[in-house]
């Protein structure tokens, strides 16, 4: 680990000198490259710089150990020792931990699918009830929302809703959703007051950018009809809705929100590009698949993730068995502290490979 640290240092005052080159400042493409890279091990030169720095103090404690001192001084010595030791012990974890490769779509803005499963109606307001815990918690980190398609039941649920999140790192953050998600609850036409159990399952995309997926434009087909949504009759009036097949793969996009046939095209190209990209990136990672199906942060969409307990109040995440008695802030956007329990178990997993 160490001679990697230090080849990473060797890199970071590499790129420090190329930076300070008038040459590079002229070459604008160039000069993003190496200030994105400089950036990227900054915060592992800055800890290996303070690793090195308490190594070199503890080695000093330790040798004033051998010198002549009163019983006070070696108490203070040894003291100082015990708390130099802890404190090289964190660095190291925190090394290891930054040394962890980093998922190269994590900067991404992300595409969020969710719809409906199993329950009919209630699976369609359970849908509802994640789109707005999602809108939420992208509000509480002032991230941008942009809805993208809707298939509503006029009673607050929804067949369908994709949108995309668009913030730092919000694929970083919002990769373990992608699953099954469970709701128990007694639904407001029960009479009986029975406990159904629904689902809706969700996928989350990074957005693909142009360089990640090409598309040929003869292979699409793409269809434009009138919007059956609820967008008064300026939308429904002209053929403004898109439908476009991607021909190779069959995956069919429609898109209707938007009153412009423009607007509603460009969208759905979005989403297909997105979602080209997710299955790119599956097809890449199916030999190492079998080793990963029991990793939190595989996305394995047929996979039951989480429960929503409404009777008890509670919500359950199955891949860590963490259970939070707090469903209503939940379901109110509070997510941070069972998606900080999922990135920290899904580091624990990878420093155990790379270990």
């Amino acid at each position: 680990m160490l001679d990697k640290l230090a080849f990473i240092e060797n890199k970071y005052q590499e790129l420090n000198e190329r930076m300070m080159d008038p040459e590079l400042i002229n070459d604008l493409e160039e000069w993003q490259k190496v200030m994105k890279e400089h950036a990227d091990i900054e915060p592992i030169v800055m800890e290996y710089r303070e690793y090195t720095k308490t190594k070199e103090e503890l080695e000093e404690a330790k040798q004033m150990l051998y010198e002549k001192l009163d019983d006070d001084m070696r108490e203070m010595v040894k003291e100082e020792i015990k708390v130099l030791e802890e404190k090289l012990s964190k660095s190291e974890d925190a090394l290891k931990i930054l040394l962890i490769p980093k998922d190269p779509n994590d900067h991404k803005n992300v595409i969020v699918e969710i719809r409906g499963g199993a329950g009919g109606d209630e699976a369609a307001l359970f849908a509802g009830v994640l789109f707005r815990m999602y809108l939420r918690y992208a509000e509480r980190h002032n991230w941008k929302i942009e809805i993208m398609n809707t298939n509503e039941i006029g009673i607050g649920g929804y067949k369908e809703v994709i949108f995309m999140i668009k913030g730092k790192g919000a694929y970083s953050k919002l990769k373990y959703e992608s699953g099954v998600h469970r709701v128990q609850r007694v639904p407001e036409t029960e009479a009986n007051g029975r406990i159904h159990t629904s689902t809706a399952t969700v996928a989350v995309l990074p957005e693909a950018e142009d360089i990640d997926v090409e598309i040929e434009p003869n292979d699409l087909r793409i269809d434009v009809f009138r919007s059956s949504g609820n967008g008064g009759q300026s939308v429904n009036t002209t053929d403004s809705a898109v439908r476009i097949t991607h021909i190779p793969t069959g995956m069919v996009i429609s898109c209707q929100d938007e009153k412009s046939q423009l607007k509603n095209k460009e969208k759905a190209m979005k989403i297909l590009k997105s979602r080209l990209y997710d299955m790119k990136m599956m097809e890449q990672n199916a030999e190492i698949a079998d080793m990963k199906k029991g990793q939190v942060g595989t996305g394995d969409r047929s996979e039951r993730i989480r429960t929503y307990n409404f009777p008890q109040s509670r919500v359950t995440d199955h891949r860590i068995n963490l259970t939070l008695y707090k469903l209503n802030s939940f379901i109110d956007g509070d997510l941070d502290e069972m998606i900080d329990a999922l990135v920290t178990s899904d580091q624990a997993e990878k420093l155990q490979q790379v270990g």
